[in-house]
Parts: C-alpha cells; sequence; structure tokens
C-alpha cells in the first residue's frame, strides 16, 4: 500500500500563496506541515491576479469588514438593494463566457439562492446582536459586533461566494478551475487518497470526481452548498457519490450561509456513504475553513485513515 494523501480545493475569494495556504490547513488539520502527504489544488489564479499578501487577513473570515458601498460610492439601504447590485456585479465581472447550457434559466436559479443567503445573512446579524457573546480573555471578541458591522460581514461572504459560484457556472472558468484539482490528482500516488473541499471547492471537486472514476478512500465536503438545489440544478451530471467514493463527510455549520441546506445524503445516494455532521464554525462567518479542519468529525476521520495506512506499513 503506498503513502495516503489528502487533497485540498479551497474555496471562495482570493487567498494566499499555494504553499503558505497548504501549510495552514495542514496545521489546522493536523498539527503539523504534512509535506508531500498534502496538495493544495490551488485555483485562486484562475480568478484574481496576484495572492493576497503572506501577513494579511483573509478577507472572508477574519475581522469586521469596511463599510460597504457601491461603485458610486453610495451605501445601499435595502437587502433587496444589495441583492440587485451583487448579481449586476456577478454578471459584468463574468462577461461573455460560455458557461453551462440553459443559461437564463440557471442564472434565475442563482439569484433566488442568492436572496436566499442576503434575508438569512440579514436575519443571523441581527440575531447574533441579540444574544449575549461568551466570556473571552479578548477584550475585543468580548462584546459582539454591532448589528450593521455583523450584517456587513456576511454580506461580504455572500457576495464573494457568489460572484465566483455565478463564474464558475456562467464565466466560463469552471473547466480552468476543474483542471486545477484535475492536476493535483494526477500527481498522487496508489495509496489511500482523501478529497478535502471547502464551500465551491466542494462543488469543483464534486463535478472532478463525478465525471472520472477515481478511487477515494474519504471525500469531505466542508461549508459546501450542495445541498442546495439551486446550485443542485446546475451540476452537469444528476446528483449521486462519485463512483469511487467509499464514504463521504459533511460538516457544517447551521448559522453557515453558504449550506444553507446541511443535509446531503437524502441527495446523494446510493444510501449510507454520506454522513451528514453538524459542528461549530467559531470564525467570525462561521464559514472559515480553519474550524471545519480541526472539527472532531473532520480530524477523526483523515487521522484514522492516515493512522491506519502507518500501522500497516509498521507491520
Amino acid at each position: 500500500m503506498g503513502d495516503a494523501t489528502v487533497v485540498y480545493i479551497h474555496g471562495n475569494g482570493n487567498k494566499v500563496r499555494k504553499e503558505l495556504l497548504k501549510s495552514q490547513w495542514d496545521e489546522a488539520l493536523f498539527g503539523t506541515d504534512m509535506g508531500a502527504a498534502s496538495r493544495m489544488a490551488y485555483w485562486a489564479p484562475v480568478r484574481y491576479a496576484a495572492p493576497l499578501p503572506d501577513d494579511g487577513p483573509d478577507p472572508l473570515s477574519d475581522g469586521p469588514p469596511p463599510v460597504r458601498e457601491f461603485p458610486d460610492g453610495r451605501v445601499p439601504r435595502t437587502p433587496e438593494e444589495f441583492i440587485e447590485h451583487t448579481l449586476r456585479e456577478a454578471r459584468r465581472k463574468a462577461g461573455p463566457g460560455p458557461g453551462r447550457p440553459s443559461a437564463r434559466a440557471g442564472d434565475e436559479k442563482l439569484a433566488h439562492w442568492l436572496a436566499k443567503m442576503t434575508y438569512s445573512a440579514e436575519t443571523l446579524g441581527r440575531a447574533e446582536d441579540a444574544v449575549p457573546a461568551p466570556a473571552s480573555s479578548d477584550p475585543a471578541k468580548a462584546l459582539p459586533l454591532p448589528q450593521f458591522l455583523r450584517t456587513r460581514l456576511f454580506e461580504r461572504l455572500v457576495k464573494a461566494t457568489f460572484e465566483d459560484v455565478y463564474a464558475y457556472f456562467f464565466g466560463g472558468v469552471g473547466e480552468a478551475m476543474r483542471e486545477v484539482v484535475r492536476g493535483e490528482l494526477a500527481g498522487v500516488g496508489d495509496g489511500p487518497l482523501v478529497v478535502l473541499g471547502h464551500s465551491l471547492g466542494t462543488v469543483i471537486a464534486y463535478e472532478v470526481l463525478r465525471e472520472e472514476r477515481r478511487d477515494v478512500s474519504l471525500l469531505v465536503s466542508a461549508g459546501a452548498p450542495l445541498g442546495i438545489t439551486e446550485v443542485q440544478d446546475l451540476l452537469a451530471l444528476p446528483t449521486e457519490v462519485p463512483a469511487g467514493v467509499a464514504a463521504w463527510c459533511n460538516v457544517s455549520d447551521l448559522r453557515d450561509l453558504v449550506a444553507l441546506d446541511h443535509w446531503l445524503r437524502p441527495e446523494y445516494g446510493p444510501p449510507g456513504l454520506v454522513t451528514d455532521h453538524l459542528v461549530t464554525n467559531d470564525s467570525d462567518n462561521h464559514h472559515g475553513i480553519a474550524p471545519y479542519l480541526r472539527s472532531a468529525p473532520v480530524r477523526k476521520e483523515v487521522g484514522a485513515l492516515f493512522d491506519r495506512v502507518a500501522t500497516d506499513r509498521a507491520e
């Protein structure tokens, strides 16, 4: 048996450089850099000209956002105005790419998902502002963000998520993103394989594995939009566990706006291969990758696979 390998597929928004991002995921999941035992399917350059600075925070999961504005300097006053602006910007940035068939119907479906995420963001912002924050040794985290800032934090996540998902399906970049994943999988040996995706990365991983059979010991999806009807309707192939996947672990936080439908098991057969776990993601927007990687189900299932390989090699 060859060595175990985990292939990561990152989620929405721009990221730090590939090597640093892989190391950050390794540290969160394993507590150490895994070297050649882990690989990062780094699709960010398909959408973004340059990586984020090494020492900068992840703009999608760390700290309160700046005041949101339209290009002309106005601040959207209602969720409906935010929805209209975000949809318009996604269409503009995606450009006239070939996209998928039935683009008009798909566009309307994603617009409906955008509305659901936006209204959920507004509701969650109000709810979290009303709940006292837990005791903390960090004064900056001892008080909840004001509701208007909290809502903007969630809306920033919604905007970045929607723009990347829209570009994936309708901006003509989906194939390039999938090719990044194929390239990393092609470099993996014949040992046990874990494929671990976050957010849009779960969609990319799923479609690649549905296209071509690949033996995968464990598929992990974190904060996945794969349960969303509007997203399922745009997938190239019907929903089912990809051939060759032995087990699928899906984790989400109930407050994660991207994973509005948290149950994949009823939608992806055959029965028994998918296990859905509700976990706590304590990042500011409840969608950050590090808390998902540190969650008990992910660490337990990935760790068990790597431990089993190590045990077999020692015997």
